[in-house]
């Protein structure tokens, strides 16, 4: 990964005001991280990088640090490198100007390679697998979330967002209305207005199931790395913008326990140099179908708390809700784990459903592709295309506890050989501390049924 200062000189010649820099990665648990840094300093950022201290990349969701392996207090808590990921220097633009931010990964302070723990690095070394394959991968995320009001209630919970036109809450989902969109068009544009500003290619919006819940889908590239970068950056868009508009917005799978939850499903292709491999108008285009999708079958336990790494994640786990409990597999099926949308032969794809909305989704994206790539290798048994419902009852042998998933993680016999080892069981580690913390407190409702 290399980038040179003409970018930041473009970049400042097309926005001369420009007076900060936000160095920001996305870390273990999906969130933007970094540091800010003035006019004067940008240039040495984008000739060395920045120092921030590397076991950032493995804090849990607030930021504490367990020292996972003897990273953190054990080796003197030491600095790598911020370097920025070429393409991605951008305006802010709901901080009213003058701010930047770019996309960096960390890298080793001596060898400035990517540090083994960066979830990009971990993503980038299973791509690479689909060269020994002659495979090219097409793929794009879709996010769903959740507005809220800038207020909570006496016990801190969410409350729906009002509505601008009407000021009252959002109750009612109303799936797929375009009055809706109307009615949150300005905090609705402002987010398309900061995407494009950004280069995240957003395409379609719509309402969804849950009150104040919207999806966005973005648009596929041939680039892993960057498709899994477009679905971290829009969600740093969507709540900076959606603030700046007065609104709270949330990735949180499960904010309202009447309400549908929120997903990032993955939708990917494969391609060779006759197009893609799924084509069914090709010899084998059903039967390469049926092997990638039986290795995700067979992967998805092992990467459940990727897919779903916090225990709120695990409420979007029920019956007829549109949220995968099997590891089924069908087509134009919204019920199954694995759905494959009704398209024309060219663009058939795969759509991934199972992941919650707040997972990180360079993890998610190399969990996917570990999971086709074992399945195209290895040829497992092909299960049948599920006809109906596949979600009126849940597959037990499903890990869909979180302490059940990480048991699978650290049990796992495929994964280890795509993200290594090492890395599924630092992230089991972090995990652990960060849920073994959250059980240390006494919760109200243990006061209510016990005391």
């Amino acid at each position: 990964m290399t980038v040179s200062n003409d970018e930041l000189e473009r970049y400042i010649a097309r926005y001369p005001d420009t007076t900060h820099l936000d160095v920001l990665v996305i870390d273990l648990c999906g969130n933007a991280i970094g540091k800010r840094v003035p006019r004067q300093g940008m240039t040495q950022v984008f000739d060395k990088g920045t120092p921030v201290c590397g076991a950032m990349q493995l804090v849990d969701v607030l930021g504490n640090t367990a020292d996972p392996m003897g990273h953190g207090f054990s080796d003197g808590d030491p600095d790598h490198f911020a370097r920025p990921v070429p393409g991605t220097l951008a305006p802010i633009p709901w901080l009213g100007g003058g701010r930047a931010q770019v996309l960096c990964e960390f890298t080793h302070a001596v060898s400035g390679e990517a540090l083994w723990y960066e979830p990009r690095r971990v993503l980038r070394r299973v791509a690479e697998r689909f060269d020994e394959l002659g495979l090219g991968v097409r793929l794009a995320v879709e996010l769903e979330f959740y507005l809220l009001d800038r207020a909570r209630d006496d016990a801190g919970a969410p409350l729906a967002a009002r509505s601008p036109r009407s000021g009252l809450r959002e109750g009612a989902g109303r799936v797929l209305s375009l009055d809706k969109l109307d009615e949150f068009r300005t905090v609705l544009d402002a987010i398309e207005s900061a995407c494009a500003a950004q280069g995240i290619p957003t395409t379609t919006m719509i309402s969804e199931y849950g009150g104040g819940q919207f999806e966005i889908n973005l648009g596929h590239v041939d680039d892993p790395l960057a498709a899994a970068d477009h679905a971290a950056l829009l969600r740093r868009a969507v709540q900076g913008a959606s603030r700046a508009q007065g609104f709270d917005a949330t990735f949180m799978s499960r904010p309202f326990a009447e309400q549908s939850g929120s997903g990032l499903h993955v939708h990917v292709s494969l391609f060779d140099d006759d197009g893609n491999i799924f084509d069914p108008s090709r010899v084998d285009g059903d039967v390469r179908l049926g092997h990638a999708v039986a290795g995700l079958r067979d992967t998805m336990g092992e990467a459940m708390a990727l897919l779903a790494p916090n225990l709120n994640v695990y409420r979007r786990f029920k019956p007829d809700e549109f949220v995968p409990v099997t590891r089924d597999w069908g087509e134009n099926n919204r019920s199954v784990a694995f759905r494959i949308p009704a398209s024309d032969g060219a663009n058939r794809r795969i759509e991934h459903r199972v992941a919650g909305a707040e997972a990180n989704p360079y993890l998610v994206v190399a969990a996917v592709l570990a999971g086709l790539h074992h399945g195209l290798s290895t040829r497992p048994a092909v299960s049948d295309r599920f006809e109906g419902n596949a979600g009126a009852a849940v597959d037990e042998s499903l890990p869909l506890t979180l302490w059940s998933a990480l048991d699978a993680m650290r049990a796992a016999a495929v994964l280890p050989d795509y993200l290594g080892r090492e890395y599924l069981d630092i992230y089991a580690a972090v995990k652990q501390a960060e849920f073994d913390a959250f059980m240390a407190d006494i919760h109200p409702r243990e006061f209510a049924w016990y005391l």
